[in-house]
């Protein structure tokens, strides 16, 4: 993920390395700023076998799944915001959230970007298919008010594709930006305009320009600035986010020096660690001890010696790399920061 500060000994400073650095100094400074503390995602002990009942291309590199239950049950209920871990394979869990109907409860629908191990196997289910799935869940809920806005940066549309229609449907003042690499990169830019269409902006909205605004880089030459982004916004609105973090930390950066509402986030990739410390974490069967410096984590520090390791969010709520210490606790060690002495 990171690059050194010089790339061939010409002295040069690597400049995206200098704009990472100053992402994570402002997401330092922002880790007490901006929005409400999430509230704790309770564990779901439910498994659903579920059937793949289409596949279909989103985007470049992004596919929906429709899910169904075998036998044609009522699925569990969920709300916008929500996410399912899904199996497509023993062994294989990733985290994805749910962009269908929360009404429709024959159906779970997801979307997917070609990214890793878990988007691969996914990518490779055909029609028919049979995979497990547990939840739903929510870390990121969605909360009722008279307007929003709404930021997504590519696959951050999916969490954020639900609140938008809930939100029309209210009748709530709101407008969403979609920010992405190109339009071809883009999912579900088709459902956004039949959205707008049927939930133009009224006379009296508070939101200036359209509903929605599609912003690919290629067509400004730049990513968008937390500014640009939170443009035409009405005061006190809770704005919802999702996306890469540089993008994440912009919005919350330039919302907390406006009067702008909450700031509710999700990314889709580990944050970084902030004023961490070095630690240990022992090996008790194996009687190894590794140290674990201050920017990195247990998991990754113990994939290292134990390659096998399970591991699937790396955020702490999926339960997926939990380990039995031993005093018999069970600890997460995507996000562990104290010694600990593991049974391995």
């Amino acid at each position: 993920m990171t690059r050194p500060l010089r790339l061939d000994g010409s002295g040069r400073t690597d400049r995206l390395m200098a704009t990472l650095t100053g992402v994570v100094a402002v997401y330092r400074r922002l880790s007490g700023v901006s929005g409400r503390r999430r509230p704790p995602v309770l564990a779901v002990d439910r498994d659903l076998p579920l059937v793949v009942d289409d596949v279909r291309a989103e985007a470049e590199g992004v596919v929906s799944l429709r899910l169904v239950p075998e036998r044609g049950e009522v699925l569990p209920r969920w709300r916008p915001g929500a996410h399912v871990d899904l199996s497509p394979r023993p062994g294989l869990v990733r985290q994805y959230s749910l962009c269908g109907d929360p009404d429709d409860r024959s159906v779970y629908r997801v979307g997917v970007r070609l990214l890793g191990e878990g988007s691969t196997a996914v990518h490779g289910l055909k029609k028919g298919a049979r995979v497990t799935v547990r939840g739903p869940r929510n870390a990121f809920p969605f909360v009722a008010s008279p307007s929003y806005l709404f930021v997504a940066g590519g696959i951050g549309i999916t969490p954020i594709l639900p609140m938008v229609r809930q939100a029309a449907a209210s009748g709530a003042d709101w407008r969403l930006v979609y920010t992405g690499r190109d339009r071809a990169s883009m999912p579900f830019l088709e459902e956004l305009a039949q959205i707008e269409a049927l939930f133009p902006a009224e006379s009296s909205s508070t939101l200036s320009g359209d509903r929605v605004w599609i912003r690919p880089d290629t067509e400004y030459g730049v990513p968008a600035s937390g500014a640009e982004l939170l443009e035409g916004m009405p005061e006190q609105a809770p704005i919802y986010c999702c996306g890469p973090v540089p993008m994440i930390v912009g919005v919350r950066a330039d919302a907390a020096l406006r009067t702008s509402g909450p700031v509710f986030f999700e990314r889709f990739s580990p944050p970084p660690i902030v004023g961490g410390e070095p630690f240990r974490v022992t090996l008790a069967r194996s009687g190894v001890t590794l140290d674990v410096p201050a920017d990195r984590t247990t998991l990754d520090v113990l994939r290292e010696t134990v390659p096998g390791i399970a591991y699937s969010c790396r955020q702490g709520f999926c339960g997926t790399c939990e380990l039995p210490t031993v005093t018999g606790a069970r600890v997460r060690v995507c996000v562990e920061r104290e010694p600990v002495t593991l049974d391995l």
